[in-house]
C-alpha cells in the first residue's frame, strides 16, 4: 500500500524546497505526484490528512491527482485538522475522520491594492474561486451550490459527526471498535505485604 501524507500547509511546487530546507512539514502537488508516479498497478493508496490549508491552486491540483488515481483503491483519513484547502483534498475520495479531528470550510481570501476598479475585480475573482472550491463539496455529497457557498460563508467548523451528517466524510474512525472497559478488581491491586 502506498501512502501520501497531506501534512502542514498546502503550498506551491516552487515553495517546497524552502520548507524542506528548514525541515518544516508541508505538502505540494509535486510531492504528491512523486508518490503517485512511483505506485505500481493494483496498489492501494492511503492518504493521511492533518493540514490547516493553504494555496487553493495547489489544493486543486492535489485533489485532481487523487481523484483521478485509478491503479487501486484509495481512502483518506483526517487525523487532526482538515481546514480550508485541506478540507478540499479530503473530498477527493472515500474519507474517514478521527473522532478527535476537526474540519473547517470557509470562503477564499486574498489581498488586493489599487483603485475601486481593482477592488471590484478582486471581489469577482474571489466569487469565482469560491464556486470552484464549492464544487469539491458538491461533488462529494451532492449538496447544492447555494448550500455549499452558505457553509463556506458561515466559516463552518465541523466535528467528525457533523461532517458525516453533512455527507462530507464517509465514516468516523474507530466507530465500530470495541469500547474500552474499566475494571475495579482486587486482583489488580498490589498485595498489602508489599
Amino acid at each position: 500500500m502506498a501512502k501520501i501524507n497531506i501534512k502542514g500547509p498546502i503550498i506551491s511546487n516552487q515553495q517546497q524546497w524552502i520548507y524542506d530546507w528548514f525541515g518544516i512539514e508541508a505538502t505540494s502537488p509535486a510531492k504528491v505526484s512523486n508518490v503517485l508516479n512511483g505506485i505500481m498497478t493494483n496498489e492501494d493508496l492511503e492518504i493521511e490528512i492533518n493540514s490547516n490549508g493553504g494555496d487553493i491552486s495547489a489544493a486543486s491540483e492535489i485533489y485532481t491527482a487523487i481523484r483521478t488515481y485509478d491503479k487501486g483503491n484509495k481512502k483518506s483519513y483526517i487525523v487532526g485538522s482538515a481546514y480550508s484547502a485541506g478540507s478540499v483534498i479530503a473530498m477527493a475520495c472515500e474519507c474517514d475522520m478521527s473522532p478527535t479531528a476537526m474540519m473547517m470550510v470557509h470562503k477564499v481570501s486574498s489581498g488586493a491594492q489599487g483603485n475601486s476598479n481593482d477592488m471590484d475585480k478582486m471581489s469577482k475573482v474571489l466569487q469565482v474561486a469560491d464556486q470552484t472550491i464549492a464544487n469539491a463539496y458538491i461533488g462529494k455529497c451532492g449538496m447544492s451550490m447555494k448550500d455549499a457557498l452558505k457553509m463556506m460563508s458561515d466559516e463552518t467548523w465541523l466535528t467528525a459527526q457533523q461532517a458525516k451528517d453533512r455527507g462530507l466524510i464517509d465514516g468516523i474512525m474507530f466507530e465500530n471498535a470495541p469500547t474500552v472497559q474499566l475494571n475495579n478488581s482486587f486482583g489488580n491491586m498490589i498485595p498489602q505485604e508489599i
